[in-house]
């Protein structure tokens, strides 16, 4: 059989080991053996004079053995002799060929054993050679998690809707749409809106290693899939001739606990925020700092919690316009977050949760521009950084560009126009959760949550849009402000019955809510990606359950049915089949 070469000196730690498993053994043969008598003295004492002498016992701890060793055999044969003297005339005697084994009390034994280990030990961390049962100190100090989905994902459109829902998004990404007949005839990109796709097969997955650095400092770096870019959503659909799939970055922070009850972090995280998804989805993350501050009332089961973040939006570019000698100032958008709530433990089987919060989207809303002569060469207008860098659809757009038209030929002037948000947005979010038990103790959450954006007037919207407002009309036809149809307000209402998180096998549970957007509530880009495709200006009620089929993992399946809260037709049911593991 093969072995691993020893250190230097090594074997001789072994050998003691050897010795110690050796008179272990004996005097469990000792103790088989209780009524015969011990060997001569000699037998013992020489072995472990051998021993010292070939180097394989230290001196001290030899010495300590051989006296004992000395003392135990005279003490066993002593008490031979009155076993023999009291043993009556039929007792058993000793047969030729029986093996006497001197007995080493478990005090002696232990002793033994704590000084060998110890030798052995200290050896180990000497050398540098790992001691049995023991890791680098690092390792305690990292943990890995992740999550794997697979989805499959259909979406069924009603036949009667409108074919004209312009992609807003991909507008704002070219070099602008021209929106004079005269010099361009082509449509702007369109949504789909009538045609079903069934059975798109989409996959998740996301890696996430989280370092403890002290008692107070912690860091982490998550990866995560993605079709895109998407602030909103980690899926990445599955197919395209077999290529390969993206990693993005999807968090990366680091946090330090100030003080007991506050803990800051910087960095890209995830939500620091008590909300719903009517609101941010459950795949966002946010950049930049956040501070988190929790209490708990002395004597009382109530927990009050509060957060502050300061969150970039977008950082307006460096060089813009990229072709002009005259840069654009410093434009920035931001949203700063406030909110304060509590939790309380009403009793063992009843908890309740309220959170009250305030969020100022500052500067994302449109601008109207400065005159702007495109057909003379000028690269871009003034407010062409107000144009929102990522959106998904329902929110009131405005064109960006005062473009001026050329004297020469202003009938057939290009006129490549961006859009913008028409809306300001000040937010105040009530979020609700309350758990119980219900009908013999399963577990039933009832969740709801109510936005208002005490920014949204439609009045103030079309006096700073002087081009004109683009979407969200009645759907006769007319585009004035008396046609003009939005809010300011979005809710929803949830029940799970069962177990919110299934972990264990066995675990389910089944849920049914309602949600109504309207088209201003918030800010489209940052919600929940796929109640009615995204975004604002949607209604609807949502079924689905789960059923965990192994540890921490689960199938689940979730039934959509939206429609347009305003506007022309459109709507969308939606089937989710997915299975669903973490780690």
């Amino acid at each position: 059989m093969n072995s691993l070469p020893l250190p230097p000196h090594r074997p001789r730690r072994f050998a003691a080991l050897a010795v110690a498993s050796a008179l272990a053994l004996m005097a469990a043969g000792g103790a088989a053996h209780a009524q015969t008598a011990a060997p001569a003295e000699s037998a013992m004492v020489q072995l472990i004079r051998g021993l010292i002498q070939s180097g394989a016992l230290a001196k001290d701890a030899g010495a300590a053995l051989l006296a004992q060793a000395q003392t135990e055999a005279l003490a066993a044969q002593q008490a031979q002799r009155q076993t023999a003297a009291a043993a009556a005339p039929g007792a058993v005697k000793a047969q030729a060929g029986d093996v006497r084994v001197p007995y080493i009390s478990e005090t002696v034994r232990g002793q033994i054993r704590d000084e060998i280990k110890g030798e052995v030990m200290a050896q180990a961390r000497a050398e540098g050679w790992a001691a049995p049962n023991e890791t680098p100190e690092w390792t305690k100090r990292i943990r890995v998690e992740g999550d794997v989905r697979a989805r499959s994902e259909s979406r069924f459109y009603a036949g009667n809707n409108s074919d004209i829902e312009i992609d807003w998004r991909s507008l704002n990404a070219g070099s602008g749409y021209d929106v004079n007949q005269n010099s361009n005839l082509a449509l702007p990109a369109l949504l789909n809106t009538r045609q079903d796709r069934k059975n798109l097969l989409r996959a998740r997955a996301r890696l996430g290693v989280l370092a403890d650095i002290s008692p107070r400092t912690h860091a982490g770096i998550r990866l995560a899939t993605g079709s895109d870019d998407s602030a909103v959503s980690t899926t990445q659909t599955l197919g395209g001739g077999l290529g390969k799939k993206n990693i993005w970055l999807d968090q990366a922070w680091l946090s330090y606990q100030a003080a007991d009850w506050l803990k800051l972090t910087a960095g890209r995280f995830d939500s620091p925020f008590v909300a719903s998804d009517v609101l941010f989805s459950g795949d966002l993350n946010f950049d930049g700092v956040a501070a988190r501050a929790e209490h708990k009332l002395a004597g009382q089961d109530v927990k009050l919690f509060g957060t502050l973040g300061l969150i970039p939006l977008e950082y307006s570019s460096d060089s813009a316009p990229s072709r002009s000698r005259s840069k654009l100032s410093s434009q920035n958008k931001w949203l700063l977050g406030a909110q304060l709530g509590a939790q309380w433990k009403i009793n063992a089987e009843h908890t309740l949760r309220a959170a009250l919060a305030y969020y100022d989207f500052k500067n994302v809303s449109g601008e109207y521009s400065l005159p702007c002569a495109l057909y003379a060469g000028a690269d871009g207008c003034s407010t062409d950084w107000s144009r929102p860098v990522t959106m998904q659809k329902g929110n009131s757009l405005m064109l960006l560009r005062n473009i001026a038209l050329n004297p020469l030929d202003p009938a057939s002037t290009p006129q490549p126009q961006y859009t913008g948000l028409a809306s300001k947005f000040q937010l105040l979010d009530v979020n609700l959760r309350w758990d119980g038990k219900v009908a013999g103790g399963t577990d039933l959450r009832v969740d709801a949550d109510y936005v208002y954006n005490r920014r949204y007037n439609k009045t103030d919207m079309w006096a700073r849009a002087p081009g004109g407002i683009m979407n969200n009309f009645n759907g006769t036809g007319g585009v004035t402000q008396a046609d003009f149809r939005s809010g300011g307000r979005a809710y929803m209402v949830q029940a799970t019955l069962g177990k919110a998180s299934p972990a264990q096998r066995g675990d389910w549970n089944v849920l049914a809510g309602y949600k109504r957007i309207e088209p201003d509530a918030l800010p489209d880009a940052y919600n929940d990606s796929t109640f009615h495709g995204g975004g604002t200006n949607a209604r609807g009620y949502y079924v689905g359950g789960a059923y965990a089929l192994d540890k921490n993992t689960w199938f689940g399946g979730r039934w959509m049915a939206t429609r347009e809260v305003f506007g022309p037709a459109h709507s969308i049911d939606t089937l989710q089949l997915e299975l669903n593991t973490r780690f």
